[in-house]
C-alpha cells in the first residue's frame, strides 16, 4: 500500500519481482502460462487491505486508485 501511495499505480511485476528479491517466494504461483504471479491468499489480502478505494487494470497488469469515471467493481479499463 505504501508504494500504491507513493506511486501512484503498483504494477504486480514489481510485487513479484520484490517478493522473489526478498526470498518470499511462498507469497507466489505459477500462472498458466509458466510465469510468476501472486497468490491467491496474497491478492484476497490485498483486496481486504486496498478497500474500494483500488482497481485493477487488468489490459497494463497494475493497481491504481480508483477515480471518478471508473465503473463499479474491481476492474477498471486502464
Amino acid at each position: 500500500m505504501s508504494t500504491l501511495y507513493n506511486d501512484g499505480c503498483l504494477h504486480q511485476q514489481d510485487v513479484v519481482d520484490y517478493l522473489v528479491k526478498e526470498g518470499n517466494e511462498h507469497h507466489l504461483k505459477e500462472n498458466a502460462d509458466g510465469n510468476l504471479a501472486l497468490s491467491t491468499k496474497l491478492i484476497n489480502k490485498f483486496r481486504i487491505d486496498s478497500g474500494d478505494s483500488v482497481v485493477w487494470v487488468k489490459s497494463d497488469k497494475y493497481w491504481r486508485f480508483r477515480v471518478n469515471e471508473d465503473e463499479d467493481g474491481r476492474e477498471a479499463r486502464g
